[in-house]
């Protein structure tokens, strides 16, 4: 036994040089892992926590904004109205427009003149317009300066001064029908018709297209 060996030391512990054997533990990874991922976990709370934070104090999450919308908007009221407020009901019956008071065809006095090759059209055209209430005036061919030269459903013929409704109501009657002025000072209209025109609208089409004329559908409400 060498002098370095420690007493009761021998075997692969026998120290036969000059240097005593390095006796240091190893360091465990599995600590070290651990600390790591600790350390990640600790961090990842933090941050949530100051998310949570800033959101608190600035009040303005979308659920509470959803919320508060929901409180301000009018058209949140039931869909039957049976549980809608005064303000809803106020609402409502601002956005509908009234009613338009429309001259009555018997007050409309038409002219009917046919631009066509197509023989009778205007007194036909005439006969049907007078079962429908109007009050019909001349009938006949078109003027010159009309006659073969209208390539359109029909053109209704006035003065600037007629009641602009009254060329509505009348052109409730036929689809397609333009509108013209000239310098006539009577309330009197010229239904002038053209190659395009086949027949009168139906009745009960007519009555329908006046119906809509006579109450026009509600301005669409805003959305909040």
């Amino acid at each position: 036994m060498s002098m370095l060996t420690p007493p009761g030391m021998g075997g692969k512990y026998r120290v036969t040089g000059a240097a005593y054997p390095r006796m240091s533990r190893k360091r465990s990874r599995r600590r070290i892992v651990f600390a790591v991922l600790g350390s990640v976990l600790a961090l990842a709370l933090l941050g949530y926590g100051a998310l949570q934070l800033i959101d608190v104090f600035q009040g303005d999450s979308p659920k509470r904004n959803t919320a508060a919308g929901a409180k301000d908007c009018p058209t949140t009221a039931a869909k039957d109205g049976s549980k809608a407020g005064p303000e809803a009901a106020t609402a409502a019956s601002a956005t509908a427009k009234p009613a338009v008071v429309l001259p009555k065809p018997g007050d409309i006095t038409v002219n009917v003149y046919n631009a066509t090759p197509r023989a009778g059209l205007a007194k036909a055209v005439g006969d049907e317009l007078a079962k429908r209430g109007f009050a019909i005036g001349n009938v006949g061919n078109a003027p010159a300066d009309f006659d073969k030269k209208v390539p359109g459903t029909a053109i209704l013929l006035g003065s600037p001064a007629t009641d602009k409704a009254a060329f509505s109501v009348l052109g409730t009657q036929l689809v397609g029908a333009t509108q013209q002025t000239d310098a006539r000072e009577t309330a009197d209209i010229d239904l002038i018709l053209g190659d395009a025109f086949k027949e009168l609208s139906t009745k009960e089409d007519a009555d329908k297209a006046l119906a809509v004329l006579a109450n026009p559908a509600p301005a669409p409400t805003g959305k909040c």
